[in-house]
């Protein structure tokens, strides 16, 4: 009787976390659909077939450099220009991984491997909010992170083979990555100090942009600016 009812508390904790990540998820979900269904649309238009789009999303998921490697072999880029840019793109991986990392100490490598997987700047954004608000861990995380992986994936494709009945830059698809940006910041703009940091960070982006070959200005403002808003929160705290 008492390893049964070790196993259905085992159970129900299972499906409470697998209810909370998707709950977590959906609105992700929800929002990766019209930007999945435009990536596939201008990856067909670039004479990708929709199986070589659905591996593309599955190994890169990164909506960002997936727009960037579509429009780069529609442009007839070489493959090293389209690896080498969408390396430099996807650096910030490596900011949101470490800051993530806070959350995560003393999981295993298998775990973590696994979870770096699924990060984007969405469930970046949705899983450091929760996990500053408690009541977050590490598995409802990783069911937000794959839910939102396999919503991408499959509109991703659906996309992909409705694009050859959507002519070209039909319903502002093209717009679709970068008005999810400009909402992903309007959601994090909370107090002042986070305006100005948004603020300097893409006056050195554009600064960078103007200044600086290639694709660099995306990782350098956002180091730059990440480190000026935390000097800035520091002078301000001291002075209180």
């Amino acid at each position: 009787m008492d390893e049964d009812k070790v196993k259905q508390r085992q159970q129900g904790r299972s499906g409470e976390t697998l209810r909370q990540g998707a709950a977590a998820a959906w609105p992700i979900c929800l929002g990766y659909l019209p930007l999945g269904l435009a990536m596939g649309v201008l990856a067909q238009q670039a004479g990708m077939p929709a199986w070589l789009t659905g591996l593309m999303s599955i190994f890169l998921f990164a909506g960002s450099a997936q727009f960037i490697g579509v429009a780069m072999i529609d442009a007839g880029a070489s493959m090293a220009a389209i690896v080498a840019t969408t390396f430099v793109v996807n650096l910030r991986h490596a900011l949101m991984g470490s800051a993530l990392a806070v959350h995560l100490r003393g999981v295993n490598r298998w775990f973590l491997t696994l979870f770096a997987y699924g990060i984007t700047d969405e469930t970046f954004a949705v899983n450091m909010a929760r996990f500053r608000s408690g009541n977050w861990d590490r598995w409802r995380a990783l069911v937000l992170n794959h839910l939102s992986n396999s919503a991408w994936v499959l509109s991703t494709v659906a996309g992909a083979m409705a694009g050859q009945f959507i002519p070209k830059g039909a319903f502002g698809i093209d717009y679709a990555l970068t008005a999810m940006f400009i909402c992903l910041l309007v959601f994090q703009l909370h107090n002042r100090l986070l305006v100005l940091t948004g603020l300097l960070s893409a006056a050195i982006a554009t600064a960078w942009y103007l200044l600086i070959p290639g694709n660099s200005y995306i990782v350098g403002a956002s180091i730059c600016g990440a480190t000026l808003g935390f000097y800035i929160k520091r002078a301000k705290g001291r002075r209180q």
